[in-house]
């Protein structure tokens, strides 16, 4: 079932592995293919283009920056935001088809995820529905233009869809570190620029007694709160290194602010 007045913008860099694959879940349903490719270095934007996407390439520096531009690129109303990774299913495809043409009350849904380490499905650790805002108007929504864990900003109300997206999150174990080596990598540069306007606050949050305290709190709360001992030695592994994210982003801020005495913040 086609949906009219609905682009679909997916965000790809070096996905020529996976890109074919989400172009496909989308193909001959989708109004509107679009592609922003993060120049890659790889074949991905002459993939999509064969697959009939529209490719536009632009590198990504502030995230939620990124994704808003990327959205002013789509043709029509509605927008399905995608990453490569992601992929639609029928039963998801036939309820945004079914819903958007009944000119519903809300601007947006979120949209319950299947996340994936290689073609384990994690059900635990708050990974399962892990429902996230995908479809939205284009003149209702928007991020927040910072680097790291943008703010959504939607003016009017938000459905909620039952059908899952699945999402292959990590190809592997090292995927996922190296994941997390880029997120707190943003989260030091976000405390050490914060440091410099606000240093009170800067002190107050990323000190040794509250990193380590953050540090053990995310595993309790991911390992036996949100049940990822649920999936085994899986789930013990999501659950320690999601408390890595505090204690390393900590020793990364550190390190920022030795390295840059003197100096104004990073780029």
């Amino acid at each position: 079932m086609k949906t009219n007045h609905l682009s679909t913008v997916i965000l790809a860099k070096n996905e020529e592995k996976r890109i074919t694959d989400c172009i496909k879940s989308i193909l001959g349903w989708a109004s509107e293919i679009i592609v922003i490719d993060d120049e890659s270095r790889d074949k991905t934007r002459e993939i999509a283009e064969a697959l009939g996407a529209k490719v536009f390439v632009k590198k990504m520096d502030i995230e939620g920056k990124h994704r808003n531009w990327a959205y002013s690129r789509a043709a029509h109303e509605w927008i399905l935001s995608l990453d490569a990774d992601e992929r639609m299913t029928e039963e998801l495809k036939k309820e945004i088809a079914e819903a958007l043409p009944a000119n519903p009350k809300f601007n947006a849904f979120t949209i319950p995820r299947r996340n994936f380490i290689a073609d384990y499905w994690i059900k635990g650790g708050g990974l399962y529905p892990a429902a996230q805002l995908k479809l939205f108007r284009k003149d209702k929504f928007k991020w927040e233009e910072v680097e790291v864990h943008p703010r959504a900003f939607l003016e009017g109300e938000c459905g909620h869809l039952k059908n899952d997206l699945i999402h292959y999150t990590y190809r592997d174990w090292a995927d996922f570190l190296r994941k997390i080596n880029n997120q707190t990598t943003l989260e030091a540069k976000k405390w050490y620029k914060l440091s410099l306007g606000n240093p009170k606050k800067a002190r107050y949050k990323m000190n040794i007694p509250h990193a380590l305290w953050r540090t053990m709190d995310r595993f309790i709360r991911t390992f036996i709160g949100k049940k990822a001992y649920r999936d085994g030695f899986i789930g013990f592994m999501v659950a320690y290194f999601a408390s890595l994210y505090q204690i390393v982003s900590f020793a990364k801020y550190r390190e920022l602010k030795n390295r840059n005495k003197g100096k104004n913040a990073p780029e």
